[in-house]
């Protein structure tokens, strides 16, 4: 396009001209199904308009309708990169409201659990930053990883990408030794591929240029929008929710925070580098302490709290009273203390959080899921205003925003 301000015409003869440009909803560059339109001078982005809603599934009007345990289901498809993590926050938003205590045991395996979730979620987020700048190659190698992350996953519930795990109080069944037997082959193998990849990127020229000085925001603007998470944490504020408000033990472990000075594409590709190393460290020691634990300590997956968790098939079939709680569980019979809570975790994307009123009857009264990804998007046009075309699709992926997360 030619820039009309360059033509020597009479002041005032013509006006400068610009391009309206659709990013999205169905372009391959968002990595989900929403839409910029973008106001162009040439490749240089004047205005951004952002829209959500294309994949609204009204999970907040369903929750209304469906028992507690129903809605495991639902947070599944919030951020779908690491779903046991949102699994794993509603369950404990639950286990606040109803009182329930966790053993040891059951937090620790959860911690296992929360933290592949979030090296898998920054294992996607980091190669596809990769792939926008042109390099491939890292995406396919580490991807094995993340499908041998989804085996553990299969082992311990069976399923792999919406994972429907764990129950209100613990999980559905114990850890098999298929499944510690695979965690042990991660823990091994994917330190040194995660290094080789880090090897690939974090020096390399090009993929500096690209994402050093892009995509920047402050800290002080990062708080404005309520960031949190790894995009908040680049910008150099080190908030972190298993550090400030403890939850399943997480205060038995040891890691840092990392944090980053800019808040740019690159530091925001950094901490989340350095993230996975600390979530390694962490599933280390939490494995550990589980091995730790022996004879029918060994055995713990759940909490005490039959008014609310399955009872064991075979009991249902042979006693009264399991067959009674059964029933009312599967059927939504059991009614909920009335009560407001909120609970959040560090999901992948920073703090998912579940806001939930009970009127003391069988389903919620209102449940708000706190999406990280919907508070980032509205920062997205702030942040890519007057930067090229191709810095913004760049940011568009480090900030990892997720469709899943945008319109609950």
């Amino acid at each position: 396009m030619v820039d009309q301000a360059n033509i020597n015409l009479p002041e005032g003869s013509i006006e400068k001209q610009t391009t309206t440009l659709n990013l999205g909803p169905t372009h391959p560059a968002t990595h989900g199904v929403f839409q910029n339109i973008l106001e162009m001078d040439g490749e240089r982005i004047i205005k951004t308009e952002s829209t959500v809603g294309y994949i609204h599934r009204a999970f907040e009007k369903l929750a209304e309708r469906r028992p507690l345990y129903q809605i495991t289901t639902l947070t599944d498809r919030l951020n779908y990169c690491s779903a046991p993590l949102n699994n794993m926050g509603w369950h404990m938003t639950c286990e606040k409201l109803l009182d329930v205590k966790t053993p040891k045991r059951v937090d620790y395996l959860r911690v296992i659990i929360m933290e592949l979730s979030r090296i898998t979620d920054h294992l996607i987020c980091n190669s596809i930053v990769g792939v926008d700048t042109g390099a491939y190659t890292g995406f396919l190698y580490v991807m094995q990883y993340r499908e041998l992350v989804y085996e553990i996953y299969e082992e311990v519930c069976g399923s792999r990408l919406t994972t429907n795990m764990g129950r209100i109080g613990g999980f559905e069944r114990n850890f098999p030794d298929a499944a510690f037997r695979k965690l042990e082959k991660f823990l091994e193998e994917f330190p040194k591929v995660w290094k080789e990849f880090e090897g690939l990127f974090s020096r390399n020229r090009i993929f500096i240029e690209r994402t050093k000085g892009t995509g920047a925001i402050s800290a002080e603007r990062a708080l404005n929008y309520s960031f949190t998470g790894p995009n908040l944490r680049a910008a150099g504020i080190d908030y972190d929710v298993r550090v400030h408000s403890p939850y399943s033990s997480y205060e038995d472990f040891d890691f840092i925070i990392p944090v980053g000075t800019t808040g740019d594409n690159y530091d925001r590709f950094m901490v989340r580098n350095e993230e996975i190393w600390q979530s390694l460290s962490i599933i280390r020691q939490a494995y550990e302490k589980v091995q730790a634990f022996k004879g029918t300590d060994a055995d713990v997956y759940h909490a005490d709290a039959p008014e609310y968790y399955l009872p064991a098939k075979a009991d249902v079939y042979t006693k009264m009273e399991a067959l009674i709680y059964h029933f009312k569980i599967v059927m939504g019979e059991t009614e909920i203390p009335a009560g407001e809570v909120y609970h959040s975790v560090e999901g992948g994307n920073g703090e998912l959080g579940f806001y939930l009123i009970s009127d003391g009857g069988r389903s919620p009264f209102r449940l708000h899921f706190r999406r990280p990804c919907f508070i980032y998007y509205q920062a997205y046009a702030e942040i890519v205003k007057d930067t090229m075309l191709s810095d913004a699709i760049i940011t568009l992926s480090s900030l990892n925003l997720i469709a899943g997360e945008m319109d609950a």
